[in-house]
């Protein structure tokens, strides 16, 4: 579908500027779609809390079991009806109705603090709810148990939310080549439940805001609305004022739709800033681009203990990979490629082989079967991949060696990705900047999918990783990785 077509299912009349009627705002009775609305955030709010209560359940259920002197009372269930209330401080009710992206990962530390603070309030009325006193062996493992029950039922509850709702409907206000964009980066994330279903033009909707709103604008917004069934509005403000912004989110705040910005800035810094408050005035102040030495000091010692880890964990897999990568075709065990890391130092790759041992030599042979986007290289059944390599591929098992380029510091667990040399030679201007961090084993480009994004996205993607880098970023991105390679989305 595209731009002009989307545009189309809107009515013309409601593209015509209104007449210059000014009303001063006035309570609007809430419309049909915002009831829709309503029921679907109320879906999101009752299974969470649902997935709340009976995490806060088997919490206090495995304390009571565990503890020598305790044991479940009825004074128990004041308890566990306690954990909704201070999740609810927590704001864990509310931000899912203000995102698009509606992910239990980001939640995370809201979640560990809502375990420690239930698992404090336990331990002050132990006595009277479990009948005796909770000791620490019980408190961790409450606070253990309550964390995991927490995340999976979360979860668990919005995926169920998504499969009894409908995909929230979108209209996107602003370029039409961004809302193609942004409408092909909804329809990749699967925690999206979203389809963009319209898109016009900022010129076209300027009619919309005004310092006071226009009865017939008003009319006109509702009725657009109500056509297409809208249930959130995007707006990409490129050319129109901040105040022009503000009263355009007034009109269909005031007409029960949910509003999204896509600020133009932060398309360039991400997430990377700090906000402030001077006497009223929202300034945002952008973070430095580069890491500081304890923030690589600290990312390296994450990758070489979690890297470490995984070859212990590991090495009883990565031994019977390596010899049946030899057992079954000629050649040797690894595979070695030059790659471009950090600051544009090259270093050799190491995969297990899943090829045969002239692949590169074949590849101009193959290269108008090339399916993948602009900037790489990827056919369908490729014939140079032995038997064995399909299964390394499918389940992401020939890239464990890279564990060893972890340690010895030419990668890193989460960065960007590492390109080979002719990649790099179309990496021009400020995506460069990429190269200011060690490249990763996963990242963004891992997640969605690094054939299926075009080069230049890709780096742009790659960018604001490093603008925008923390450490719970990358733990974030490694948890990501785990259903991406479960679920065989890289083929």
């Amino acid at each position: 579908m595209n731009s002009h077509q989307l545009l189309e299912r809107a009515p013309d009349h409601l593209r015509r500027a209104p007449a210059p009627v000014i009303r001063e705002l006035e309570p609007v009775p809430a419309s049909a779609e915002s009831q829709t609305t309503l029921r679907r955030e109320a879906h999101y709010r009752h299974l969470l809390l649902i997935g709340d209560m009976l995490a806060c359940t088997v919490g206090v259920i495995a304390a009571a079991w565990l503890g020598k002197t305790t044991h479940l009372t009825i004074q128990a269930i004041v308890l566990v009806l306690l954990a909704p209330g201070v999740a609810k401080i927590l704001g864990l009710y509310d931000r899912d109705q203000a995102r698009l992206r509606k992910s239990t990962l980001d939640e995370l530390p809201a979640l560990l603090q809502l375990a420690a603070l239930f698992s404090f309030l336990a331990l002050a009325v132990a006595p009277v709810m479990f009948g005796g006193i909770l000791g620490p062996r019980e408190a961790i493992a409450l606070f253990l148990v309550l964390f995991a029950g927490l995340m999976a039922g979360r979860a668990a509850a919005r995926r169920l939310a998504g499969e009894l709702t409908s995909p929230e409907r979108c209209l996107f206000i602003g370029p039409a080549e961004e809302a193609m964009r942004f409408r092909e980066k909804i329809e990749r994330d699967h925690a999206t439940n979203a389809k963009l279903v319209a898109q016009i033009e900022l010129d076209n909707a300027a009619p919309w805001a005004a310092p006071t709103v226009a009865e017939p604008s008003l009319a006109d917004a509702r009725e657009l609305v109500r056509h297409l069934e809208i249930q959130r509005v995007i707006i990409a403000p490129h050319t129109s004022s901040g105040g022009d912004m503000l009263d355009l989110m007034r009109t269909f705040g005031a007409i029960g739709v949910r509003v999204s910005v896509i600020p133009a800035m932060l398309q360039v810094v991400g997430s990377a800033v700090e906000f402030d408050d001077v006497h009223g005035v929202a300034v945002l102040g952008v973070r430095a681009f580069s890491l500081s030495r304890s923030s690589r000091l600290v990312k390296r010692i994450f990758d070489v203990v979690g890297a470490s880890i995984a070859l212990v964990l590991l090495s009883p897999l990565i031994l019977v990979t390596g010899l049946l990568v030899k057992l079954t075709s000629h050649g040797p065990v690894f595979f070695r490629q030059e790659r471009v890391g950090r600051r544009g130092e090259r270093f050799e790759l190491l995969k297990f082989r899943s090829m045969v041992p002239d692949a590169e030599e074949r590849k101009a042979a193959l290269e108008e079967h090339n399916q993948a986007a602009e900037g790489f290289f990827k056919i369908a059944d490729d014939p140079r991949i032995t038997r064995l390599g399909r299964f390394l591929r499918r389940t992401n098992l020939d890239e464990l060696p890279q564990l060893l380029n972890v340690l010895r510091g030419e990668m890193s667990l989460v960065g960007p990705r590492p390109l080979i040399p002719t990649e790099d030679q179309r990496v021009v201007g400020w995506h460069r900047r990429r190269l200011e961090l060690t490249p990763g084993m996963t990242g963004h480009w891992q997640v969605l999918g690094s054939s299926r994004v075009p080069l230049d996205e890709m780096v742009a993607i790659d960018y604001l990783y490093v603008a925008n880098w923390s450490l719970w970023a990358d733990l974030k991105l490694l948890l990501r990785t785990i259903p991406y390679v479960l679920s065989r989305r890289g083929l």
